[in-house]
């Protein structure tokens, strides 16, 4: 960036610190948007004058309230409830509820802002928001987590609604609670209607919902080697996680012949050197999906598993590594050391999980770079899917729903192209967050001033 672009950068931020103090996890994703966007925006007067970059970080609204609930034990609990409807210029409000003792309003600002740009590159009519609770699921019995689901419903149902904001599942919300919500809703509204998605198929739910994400991760990764005349077969990917994003990223990419190598959990992570197999896939999907138990366990049953305690995967040599797990989860030193160990293309399934200075490190060392807002882009994508199928009163067979999905994440690939391209290659972070944010600030333009 050039000098008097990094001065405009300096000052917006500062005043967005200023306006939002001690906000890291918001400040850090707007930046890293601004970042990209900013030489591209300084061109245009017409998004100067518009106040377009201030208005777009500033959220539409932000809903607090109280959870209260009752264990099984009988004793009472308060937890504290968000929805942050961040910016509904191109569709309804769509993001996900995310259920974790770590979940503040920085944390569901910061994924609310990305939204935005992710459900914009889909090209499907959807706006950005976030919520979710301080709610740990962990250890909680099903009528513990029914109780506190209905407890948020009583509060969120005044929010939300199938043509104004859409909620979905995220990390600590499953089938479990998505049925729960639904089920709380209908009760006090007495009407059935697509105003969440990632419902079972059993009643509005949508084909490749569960798999989206991990498979939309694998679909861009695929797209972006293809680019540079390669592809999956025969490449070694370093996966973290083990939830529902990584379980499907790994499905998908032994599907396309690739060779899984790790997985991971809080508690560390796991080596397969001979690579991920499908009896041991289902093995892991059964430990995380219904035993919830912990990744050590699969170590602890299958011989040629290795449990690296309170680690994480970046340490092991791989051709490509999918950050599938949480926020921030792989740091320079970790980035440094895939490097040394030759990797040659990051595609996250998670929201932003490399910290600022490892995506410069990577953009320094020229190493392909898929960021969240494009490569998981899947899982949004066939949720607005499931809201069309809702309203049409159709369902789609899996086949038609991932080959959408197929040509979704194609197209999101292209928009980086578009506006990615540098000096012959690719920037994949600044061409989905250009493309991202240029029909957002093309539609808040046509509006006026609102």
């Amino acid at each position: 960036m050039k000098n008097s672009h990094q001065t405009e950068l300096e000052q917006f931020m500062l005043q967005l610190r200023r306006q939002n103090p001690d906000e890291i996890h918001f400040h850090q994703a707007v930046e890293e948007v601004v970042e990209s966007v900013l030489p591209w925006y300084l061109q245009h007067d017409e998004y100067r004058r518009a106040r377009i970059l201030e208005r777009v970080t500033e959220p539409d609204r932000i809903v607090s309230f109280r959870i209260t609930w009752e264990t099984d034990a009988r004793e009472v609990v308060v937890n504290r409830g968000w929805r942050v409807q961040f910016n509904h210029t191109l569709g309804p409000y769509k993001g996900g509820l995310r259920f974790h003792p770590a979940v503040n309003q920085s944390v569901l600002k910061f994924l609310a802002f990305e939204q935005i740009f992710k459900n914009s590159l889909t090209g499907l009519p959807m706006g950005g928001a976030k919520g979710g609770a301080d709610f740990d699921p962990k250890g909680k019995s099903d009528r513990e987590v029914m109780r506190f689901c209905q407890a948020l419903m009583l509060e969120l149902h005044r929010y939300i609604g199938e043509d104004v904001d859409i909620p979905a599942g995220d990390i600590g919300v499953g089938a479990r609670e998505i049925s729960y919500l639904f089920a709380q809703y209908m009760r006090m509204y007495n009407r059935w209607a697509g105003v969440i998605t990632g419902k079972s198929l059993a009643y509005g739910g949508s084909a490749v919902r569960t798999q989206a994400t991990g498979y939309g991760c694998v679909y861009f990764c695929e797209n972006m080697l293809n680019h540079i005349g390669d592809s999956l077969s025969g490449k070694s990917i370093a996966i973290s996680g083990s939830g529902n994003v990584a379980i499907y990223a790994a499905e998908k990419a032994l599907q396309m012949g690739a060779k899984v190598i790790t997985l991971s959990d809080s508690s560390g992570f796991v080596l397969i050197p001979d690579g991920l197999n499908e009896e041991q896939l289902k093995y892991v999907q059964v430990l995380k999906e219904e035993r919830r138990g912990r990744i050590s366990d699969f170590a602890n049953t299958h011989k040629a598993v290795e449990f690296f305690e309170s680690a994480r995967p970046w340490s092991v040599p791989c051709d490509i590594a999918m950050p599938c797990a949480t926020e921030n989860e792989l740091d320079l030193n970790d980035a440094q050391s895939l490097h040394k160990n030759g990797v040659f293309a990051i595609c996250e399934g998670a929201n932003m999980p490399l910290t600022a200075d490892a995506a410069r490190f990577f953009a320094e060392k020229e190493i392909l770079h898929a960021p969240g807002k494009a490569s998981n882009a899947g899982g949004v994508a066939v949720s607005g899917l499931e809201q069309s199928q809702n309203s049409l009163r159709i369902s789609w067979s899996r086949e038609e729903v991932d080959k959408r999905l197929q040509g979704i994440m194609a197209d999101i690939h292209q928009q980086c192209i578009q506006y990615g391209a540098q000096q012959g290659q690719v920037n994949y972070v600044a061409g989905a967050n250009i493309g991202g944010f240029k029909r957002v600030a093309d539609t808040m333009l046509a509006y006026g001033i609102v």
